[in-house]
This record gives structure tokens, sequence and C-alpha cells, in this order.
């Protein structure tokens, strides 16, 4: 199965990254999530009333556009995911209904300001790897199957054996392994550019994502990866580890 890996580079130029990685075996997407459903309606609600969570004013979101500026992205144009989620939020009043999996991921990334984000591991080539682009990659936009684009030299993106998953870290994902209605085999992805200062939040935010994730999967399953541990050896164990039992592969509780 796929490993997760953060390149020696990325590792250097952000030594205070983490990325949990949380893997739901058997997923099933089908039917309304009346939890997600009113975790939306309450943080509608919230903008509303006045009471919208803030976007740049946020210090985590501010640590990421500072981190787009160091490989090369300016964050308002190319924005951190949290960033452009909680921004239209705020703009808007509404957050988007795409499927299951997508709606759950993006509530608790506008509730945590986390970036978060998603695979379908039936369509992942290989193993996953956030490194920095050659610019020779291609690159195929979510919702642009018709479109070929190269990613800066220096960006950082998340890559397969078959191309580029995401550009610009976390600003936008591929067509090629979006995650749909029928998708079962999924890793989750949060992350932070400074787990001193914000992994506490991170923490939060996988509490509130696997907790959800529970009540729709057969089997849960939770990575971490930190500058000096750069690697998730599988992120589905073989039978050796016990498929299908729900492990937690955190460091520390």
């Amino acid at each position: 199965m796929a490993r997760l890996v953060v390149r020696d580079e990325v590792g250097r130029a952000f030594p205070g990254l983490r990325i949990l990685a949380i893997v739901a075996l058997g997923f099933d997407g089908r039917g309304p999530w009346p939890d997600v459903e009113a975790g939306l309606a309450a943080l509608e609600a919230s903008v509303a009333a006045g009471q919208a969570p803030p976007a740049e004013d946020d210090p985590h979101v501010a640590a990421w556009h500072a981190a787009y500026r160091a490989f090369g992205t300016n964050p308002r144009r190319q924005r951190p995911s949290a960033d452009a989620l909680r921004r239209r939020l705020a703009r808007s009043g509404r957050l988007p209904r795409i499927n299951a999996a997508v709606d759950c991921y993006n509530l608790v990334s506008a509730r945590f300001g986390v970036p978060a984000g998603a695979f379908d591991l039936d369509r992942v080539r290989g193993d996953i790897a956030v490194g920095l682009a050659d610019g020779s990659e291609e690159f195929t936009p979510l919702g642009e199957p018709g479109t070929v684009e190269h990613p800066h030299p220096g960006e950082v993106i998340y890559t397969d054996a078959a191309g580029v998953l995401t550009r610009h870290w976390n600003h936008r994902d591929a067509e090629r392994t979006k995650v749909t209605g029928r998708s079962e085999q999924i890793v989750f992805l949060l992350e932070t550019v400074d787990a001193g200062a914000f992994g506490a939040r991170l923490d939060d935010a996988r509490r509130d994502l696997a907790g959800l994730l529970a009540d729709r999967a057969r089997s849960v399953l939770v990575h971490q990866i930190t500058a000096p541990e750069p690697e998730v050896p599988a992120l589905v164990p073989g039978p050796e580890s016990g498929a299908g039992v729900d492990v937690d592969l955190r460091s520390g509780a």
C-alpha cells in the first residue's frame, strides 16, 4: 500500500510542519449525514449573527501565508485552502455541499482554520510525496479534465507516481484523485507548518474529523508525519498489522 513521505527539502524549509493522515476504509458516502449538515448550518448561522470565523486575522492562516511566500506563491492570489474556505463563508454566508466526504473535511477545516483535503486511495498510483516541483510535472485541476498545468519550480506539491495531486501545497486538488460520492478508501489530510504553535489545534481538528468518520467508515486509521519523522511506511497496514482494526498511529496520547 502507498507510503506517505515528506521530501528532505520540504522538511528543511519547514521544520515545524506536521501532517496528520486520517484513512477511512469502507467509507459510505451515501445518504444524508445529519451531524455534518448540522455543523455546516451552525457555521452559516454564526456568519448571519455577525460572528464569522476569522480568515487572515487568524494566526494559523497568517503562518500559512508566510509559508506560501517562502516557496514563491502569492497567498492573496492562490490562497491556502482553509483561508479560501473561511473567506467564502464570510462573503457568501454559505459553505458548499459537494458530497459526504468533502462536506465533512470542509466542516472541520472551517471550524478550526486548518487546511484539510483528501485523496481517493483507489485512484492514487504508488507513493504519495510532499516535495518541491521542478516545473516539468503535470497537473490537471479539479473540474478541468482537459487542462494540463505545470507547477512553478520550487512550489510545494503533493505527487504520486502518475502526476501532481495538489498545487501550492493545499490550494487546489487534482481531478484524477478527487473524492466522489462513490469513494470508499480515502485518505484525509490535516496540516500545519508550525506544530509548536498550532499542534493543539491540529489535534482538535483530528479528533473532530476522526469522530465524524467513525460513523461512516468500517475502520479509521490515524498517522502522523513531521520533518524529523517524514514517512508513513503504509497508509493502510497489511494483514500482519491487523487489517480492518481501528488503530491510532500518533505519537503520544
